[in-house]
C-alpha cells in the first residue's frame, strides 16, 4: 500500500508540474521593423542571419531569435515587456562593441534597426534583353577596414533567390569591380526558366569579414 501511494503522490506531482507549464499564455504582441541603413531596408538571405532578444527577470532567460527575412524584415511574437536586443554577428554588417538595444514593447510594435553593412548596392534596375537580364549598380564601401570577397548575380524562380538558393548566376571578376561607379552586368537566363513568364533577379555583394552576403532586393523581370 505504501509503493501505491507514493506512485499516486509522484503521478499527482507530475501532472501538477504539467499543468504549470501549460498554464504560460502565449504571447499576443507583436515587434516588427527592419535592418536599415541610411533609412533603406539592407536585403538578406532569408533567415541567413537574425536579431537576438533578451529579456531579465523571467524564467526564461534564454535567446529570442527575431529571424530577417529577404528584404530585411523581421517580426516575432512576444509578451509585453521591456527586452535588450543585439544584433548577432556573422551578418553581412559591422556588429557595434556597445551592441544592446533597449525596446519596449507594448502591443504591436515597430522597431527598425540601424545597421552599418560592410559595403552596399546602390541604385540597382535589372531588365529583359533578349535571352539575358541586364543589372545596373553601383556598389558603395561602407567600413573602411572590408574588402570585397564575392559579388554575384542571381537569377530565380522563386522572390528568395540568393547565393544559396538559385537557377543561375554569376560571379564577377574582382578586377573588374569599380566602386562608386554605375556597372553593367549580363546574366543568361537559365534554360529551365526561358519559358517562364518572370523571373527574379538579384545582386549581392559579401566582404572579407563576413559569410553573409548583402543584398539588393528582389525584383521582378517579365520575360513576356
Amino acid at each position: 500500500m505504501k509503493k501505491i501511494a507514493l506512485f499516486i503522490t509522484i503521478g499527482c506531482l507530475l501532472i501538477l508540474s504539467s499543468c504549470g507549464y501549460d498554464n504560460y499564455d502565449e504571447p499576443k504582441s507583436i515587434l516588427s521593423g527592419k535592418a536599415v541603413y541610411e533609412g533603406e531596408a539592407i536585403g538578406v538571405r532569408t533567415d541567413g542571419t537574425r536579431f537576438a532578444l533578451f529579456q531579465d527577470g523571467y524564467d526564461f532567460k534564454s535567446e529570442i531569435p527575431a529571424h530577417i527575412a529577404q528584404d530585411g524584415t523581421y517580426s516575432v511574437s512576444l509578451f509585453d515587456g521591456e527586452y535588450k536586443l543585439v544584433r548577432i554577428s556573422g551578418a553581412p554588417w559591422e556588429a557595434p562593441q556597445n551592441d544592446t538595444i533597449l525596446i519596449r514593447v507594448k502591443g504591436n510594435t515597430v522597431q527598425d534597426i540601424p545597421v552599418t553593412p560592410y559595403f552596399v548596392i546602390k541604385n540597382p534596375s535589372f531588365l529583359k534583353n533578349g535571352n539575358k537580364v541586364v543589372a545596373k549598380f553601383t556598389i558603395k564601401k561602407v567600413v573602411e577596414s572590408a574588402n570585397l570577397k564575392s559579388v554575384g548575380i542571381y537569377i530565380g524562380k522563386s522572390i528568395l533567390t540568393d547565393n544559396n538558393r538559385n537557377e543561375g548566376n554569376k560571379f564577377m571578376d574582382l578586377s573588374n569591380v569599380i566602386l562608386d561607379q554605375e556597372m553593367t552586368v549580363e546574366i543568361d537566363v537559365p534554360s529551365s526558366l526561358t519559358s517562364a513568364n518572370y523571373v527574379f533577379a538579384r545582386v549581392g555583394v559579401q566582404s572579407d569579414k563576413a559569410g553573409e552576403f548583402c543584398y539588393t532586393q528582389s525584383t521582378k523581370v517579365t520575360l513576356k
